[in-house]
């Protein structure tokens, strides 16, 4: 493979300049099946230089966005407590500047401290797991518990759990008992993308993607990967449904020494795909 520049393809304006900043947090220490998350935000970039700037379905060129790459935030020796203050730490400085956040994983806990760092938004998390232990192998900020750990911060009227497939027994009666939405993958088969914008209230949605939403045949490269998963259009079609209140993203638990490439591929084409929806639909009017 050719040697590219080791940020975001298109992310050539500085901070200041920028209405998008991409930042990488590679970091994988709660992980439970497969490690190798850290290793995904370089992995995803470098993918992301395989794609003309040009996307054929906004007319939008992503060359001509406001794109900053913040790098990888140095959390790879730090305590997942003290990763996730790092995340909330540099997710506050991008939102208080009025810029749009993204996040790329790494395991699944960095989304909390992102989380930590939002007003008023409403969360909407794409899962293959329920995430909702309250500890998990004694952490309480395990990436198992992710899905817990948000609805502490925002409540849990103001999550929604799309695609999930896989729960403890405990772990679900617990859900259900403390009140928390979800739809699994037959549910989103059964009412698509509308079933999930009838469900969201609010302007302003953040979104969480695990990577392992998607099915293992697209997407085989993820941490812990779950069978009877999404399509990728399934996903891009939930994010064009709410590109005009999407407030910020991230995109985690890519597994990349699990296969030939191809799920960095994917998910660095959504991350493209998201900025260009967001910026046709949000920032464009």
């Amino acid at each position: 493979m050719r040697e590219f520049p080791d940020y975001f393809a298109d992310a050539e304006q500085s901070f200041d300049d920028a209405r998008f900043v991409i930042f990488g947090v590679p970091y994988d220490s709660t992980s439970s099946f497969r490690f190798g998350s850290r290793l995904a935000p370089a992995e995803i970039r470098k993918a992301s230089w395989n794609f003309e700037s040009f996307d054929i379905f906004t007319s939008i060129d992503l060359s001509e966005i406001p794109i900053h790459d913040l790098g990888n935030l140095e959390v790879e020796d730090k305590s997942v407590l003290e990763m996730v203050q790092e995340v909330e730490r540099v997710s506050e400085r991008i939102i208080r500047k009025g810029k749009f956040p993204i996040a790329l994983g790494g395991e699944h806990s960095i989304s909390i401290g992102v989380v930590e760092s939002l007003k008023d938004a409403f969360i909407l998390v794409l899962d293959a797991h329920l995430d909702f232990r309250e500890r998990y192998e004694d952490n309480p900020y395990s990436h198992a518990c992710t899905i817990r750990r948000i609805t502490d911060r925002v409540g849990v009227d103001n999550v929604l759990a799309v695609g999930i497939r896989s729960a403890g027994r405990d772990e679900l009666d617990d859900a259900r008992r403390e009140g928390l939405r979800f739809m699994t993958s037959r549910d989103l088969r059964k009412e698509g993308a509308e079933g999930v914008m009838d469900r969201i209230s609010g302007d302003k949605v953040y979104i969480s993607l695990d990577f392992d939403v998607i099915d293992p045949s697209f997407a085989p490269g993820v941490s812990t990967p779950e069978p009877f998963g999404l399509r990728p259009d399934e996903v891009i079609e939930i994010i064009k449904g709410l590109s005009d209140r999407i407030c910020g993203f991230d995109l985690v638990e890519v597994c990349p020494a699990y296969d030939t490439g191809i799920t960095s591929v994917l998910a660095a084409k959504i991350v493209r795909m998201v900025i260009s929806e967001v910026w046709k639909n949000k920032y464009m009017g």
